[in-house]
């Protein structure tokens, strides 16, 4: 094959992968910016253009605001509990602190609830969130501290951090896994000479495998804040939103606007702006990580 038609090969082979990602990905994107300037219902034939009324409405809104803000506290928790305490995860679990069977054993332990199904999840810490006979309010009264006993997921002060702490027990094993392969790729040479150097566990850590494992840092962080931009399932679940919106946040409030209320054009707004913010992020990592290069 020569000429042409060996230039036009790649593309030949990337044509069909091309044509499904356009079908699947971006022309729904292209028609849910479309929506977002209409005014419809699902069970109406009419649409009624409103150019960006959607979107003044959107920014006046103080439930999108605080939704917002709770996609927020659940974007900061999974970066400090799912990233930071999954790299020191990963570190233990690599280092010579526990016997190579036993370090296997917790590896296992702490991946497994990253494949259980989320309706599951949700429905088992349901019961162990329930206030009258679950085990959470048990454990606190068994070890003297019934004065923290709450009904966890029915109070709007402890809704959001409930459920936000399930997502932490889920995916914090997952990320540390991923970690482990990461330290397993860097030259034991490099432990070895910082032992000899003198250099402890913890300097080691700081010098040795947090810079090592910088690209996969920022892998796990884009991971992590998309994740935390787009959380609809385990909230849904738990809570619906509730109580009284406490734990919102934009996944739930879009289906809400666009299924429950019907008001499939303000939805589509929201989702616009979820869309928009996962792009920022993206972009703004993509250039963390060329400036660390």
């Amino acid at each position: 094959m020569t000429g042409w038609r060996a230039r036009m090969a790649p593309y030949a082979l990337l044509a069909p992968m091309l044509a499904l990602v356009a079908v699947f990905v971006y022309l729904p994107i292209l028609a849910n910016i479309r929506f977002s300037f209409y005014r419809w219902s699902s069970l109406s034939p009419t649409w009624v253009f409103v150019g960006l009324a959607n979107y003044r409405r959107l920014f006046a809104d103080p439930l999108f605001w605080s939704s917002l803000g709770n996609n927020a506290i659940y974007a900061v928790a999974s970066l400090a509990v799912q990233v930071a305490c999954g790299l020191v995860l990963a570190a233990v679990l690599e280092s010579t602190l526990l016997p190579r069977r036993l370090s296997g054993c917790f590896r296992v332990a702490l991946f497994i609830p990253s494949v259980l199904p989320i309706t599951a999840i949700g429905l088992l810490w349901q019961l162990l969130y329930q206030p009258a006979f679950g085990l959470v309010n048990a454990a606190l009264e068994t070890v003297g501290l019934g004065q923290f006993v709450h009904a966890w997921l029915g109070e709007e002060s402890t809704a959001l951090l409930s459920v936000v702490a399930v997502s932490q027990w889920q995916w914090t094993g997952y990320i540390a896994v991923l970690f482990v392969v990461a330290i397993r790729g860097i030259p034991r040479e490099l432990y070895e000479s910082a032992e000899i150097d003198g250099a402890g566990l913890i300097r080691q850590f700081f010098s040795i495998t947090v810079p090592s494992v910088r690209q996969t840092t920022f892998v796990l962080v884009m991971i992590t804040i998309f994740g935390a931009v787009k959380v609809f399932d385990i909230v849904w679940i738990m809570t619906g939103g509730g109580p009284n919106n406490a734990s919102q946040t934009l996944g739930t409030y879009m289906y809400r606007s666009a299924f429950q209320t019907d008001a499939v054009g303000y939805g589509a707004t929201i989702a616009v702006l979820m869309f928009a913010l996962s792009s920022v992020f993206g972009l703004l990592n993509l250039w963390l990580q060329r400036r660390g290069e």
